[in-house]
């Protein structure tokens, strides 16, 4: 279940997730990262070098002077993943322009509307339950309201409203060939079969300059923690938006789904922040239902809480920018122990109920670090990231999740605006999990569900290795070429290890 992010939530994406424009979405929605993210503030093809990477140019008179819209729209699209980016997943960036003046027309009354479409074709050329290729994608549209341009006073300084909404459609291709671990696909899984599945929806309110910031409402937790802006650069799941394992947990579920909630974030300066969010839990499979507007759900009792320390260096005359962030998450509900029954014996084989844990933890440490700079951006450059995830191993059946990646554009072979990244995971099992697969598989009996599904088999580990490039053919269009190998397909050795080729389109209208 990817998310938008990228902002950039995301997923939106956040994915993503420019500042707003690469949360893609969460999640989800691949961003146009880096090099397509940082387009237009690049090198002499772009409009001009000193523009904002989300906002090339302003949309407004052409018969008077207009100041750049990263002067007079929130902050949220000038935070390029300090602090997260609140709303507005795929920027103001349009690859049809203005809209014929619609556009311009919308944000000087306050409105910001962005369209996005994502589609991710991929198949396993070798290894799998069989060969076999699937297409995920979905359609996903944001509203942020400025209630200050729209109602005016000072009151409404800084107070907004942000809404994203997405359509998903197709197959899931790692469930397709054995893996129920993680997905190729970043779209793929937690939208329902509905026409507008919604993601969020939350107010935001800011104080004191934006060094206080409040948001309250629907809000996924992935779109404020657990996320940094260069994850959903890569098509594989488990790294777009929230990074695993902490989005299979009930506390932490992510894009697409939401949580009632509140985050508060305090930014004393544009180098450090604190954050912390306050989440009902839902015991059920899909947050809001499987269509994500029934906020009501019953069994709401149980809370989520979490914590996130973020510092943003910028080292030399280059300004080489880092973000470099830590935090942990704490639901206080009570869940099944995956092996004991209560005297240290399988459940699944003494008949006796599991054990109750009170209390699930995760944690998380996530780091990038810009080497060389290649002109304006965040991410315009070469990157160094990673991030460690860890998850209760009693409770959840994977507990260890461990990625490193390197990251750039196409500078170097007069591509600017492109972008390529390599990147390797190695998710690992509890012995939790193991415990409990073992004692079914020598009794003959079979696997149990755990969050990550029903296993194919033993689980001990899994490694995946990925590479991306993409070019950008267009302002806010991308087309990138994605390969990804599976090493223990799933976290098994039940089927052979896969190698998957895909090709992903995404289209900020």
């Amino acid at each position: 279940m990817s998310k938008f992010l990228t902002l950039v939530s995301a997923g939106t994406a956040y994915r993503r997730s420019g500042s707003a424009l690469s949360f893609a979405f969460a999640c989800g929605l691949g961003v146009l990262t880096m090099g397509a993210g940082t387009a237009e503030a690049q090198s002499s093809k772009s409009k001009a070098s000193s523009e904002d990477l989300t906002n090339p140019a302003p949309m407004g008179s052409e018969t008077q002077p207009v100041p750049p819209l990263s002067t007079t729209i929130p902050g949220f699209l000038q935070s390029p993943y300090g602090p997260p980016s609140f709303g507005a997943p795929y920027g103001t960036t349009h690859m049809f322009g203005t809209w014929g003046g619609v556009q311009p027309w919308l944000q000087k009354h306050g409105i910001y509307v962005a369209v996005d479409v994502y589609e991710s074709l991929m198949g396993n050329v070798t290894g799998g339950r069989h060969q076999t290729e699937t297409n995920a994608g979905q359609v996903g549209v944001t509203v942020d309201l400025d209630w200050h341009q729209i109602l005016g006073g000072d009151w409404s300084k800084d107070l907004w409203l942000h809404t994203l909404m997405v359509n998903g459609h197709g197959r899931n291709l790692s469930g397709d060939i054995g893996d129920n671990v993680t997905q190729a696909q970043q779209i793929y899984g937690a939208r329902g079969n509905v026409v507008a599945h919604l993601v969020w929806a939350y107010g935001e309110k800011a104080w004191f300059n934006r060094k206080v910031d409040l948001a309250a409402g629907w809000i996924p937790t992935g779109t404020f923690f657990n996320n940094s802006p260069w994850l959903c650069s890569f098509a594989n799941v488990s790294m777009c938006g929230n990074v695993t394992p902490t989005k299979y947990l009930n506390g932490g579920r992510d894009w697409p789904s939401g949580n009632m909630g509140t985050v508060l974030r305090l930014m004393p300066n544009p180098h450090l922040y604190l954050m912390g969010g306050l989440f009902a839990v839902s015991p059920h499979s899909y947050n809001g239902g499987i269509s994500g507007w029934s906020w009501a759900q019953s069994g709401l009792g149980k809370l989520s809480t979490e914590v996130e320390l973020g510092w943003i260096p910028e080292f030399g005359k280059n300004k080489l920018i880092g973000h470099y962030k830590v935090g942990a998450m704490y639901d206080n509900s009570r869940y099944h122990d995956l092996y004991d029954d209560g005297s240290g014996q399988a459940w699944v084989l003494s008949g006796r109920s599991p054990r109750y844990q009170s209390g699930q933890t995760s944690v998380w440490v996530l780091m990038d670090q810009m080497l060389i700079r290649h002109g304006d951006g965040p991410m315009n450059g070469l990157m160094l990231a990673g991030y460690y995830s860890y998850a209760s191993g009693q409770t959840s059946a994977m507990n260890h999740h461990l990625v490193g990646s390197l990251l750039d554009t196409g500078k170097l072979w007069g591509r600017p605006l492109d972008t390529w990244g390599i990147a390797y995971q190695w998710m690992n099992f509890s012995r939790a999990a193991t415990l409990q697969q073992e004692a079914s598989f020598n009794n003959g009996l079979p696997f149990q569900s755990t969050n990550f599904g029903v296993p194919h088999g033993i689980q001990s580990h899994e490694n995946i290795y990925e590479f991306f490039y993409s070019y950008h053919i267009m302002t806010g269009l991308t087309l990138q070429p994605d390969f990804q190998y599976f090493n223990r397909l799933g976290g098994t050795t039940r089927y052979k290890d896969a190698a998957v080729l895909g090709l992903v389109f995404n289209a900020a209208l």
